[in-house]
């Protein structure tokens, strides 16, 4: 079975073609962002842009992932995020 590549028309990777080390971008704003702290706490959407890319540094329960961008570690759903398929 073939898997398909990430793009601007496709659908969001499945959880289990997300890995530790992966590169994603974010799709699009969510309203909110919570921290990937131990005690996690609510932060404004605006710490991340919208097709920032970052790195999965954790995978956790109910498809949620622990992204790295420059500005923090935050905790994303998989359909949020599209892998990235190579350098820009």
């Amino acid at each position: 079975m073939e898997t398909p590549q990430a793009g601007p028309n496709t659908a969001p990777p499945e959880p289990a073609a997300l890995e530790i080390g992966s590169l994603v971008r974010l799709r699009e704003l969510p309203s909110y962002l919570k921290t990937a702290d131990v005690m996690p706490m609510l932060r404004p959407p605006d710490l991340v842009d919208a097709g920032e890319q970052g790195q999965v540094v954790g995978l956790k329960a109910l498809g949620q992932l622990a992204v790295r961008f420059r500005r923090g570690t935050f905790l994303l759903e998989s359909r949020q995020l599209e892998l990235v398929s190579g350098p820009d």
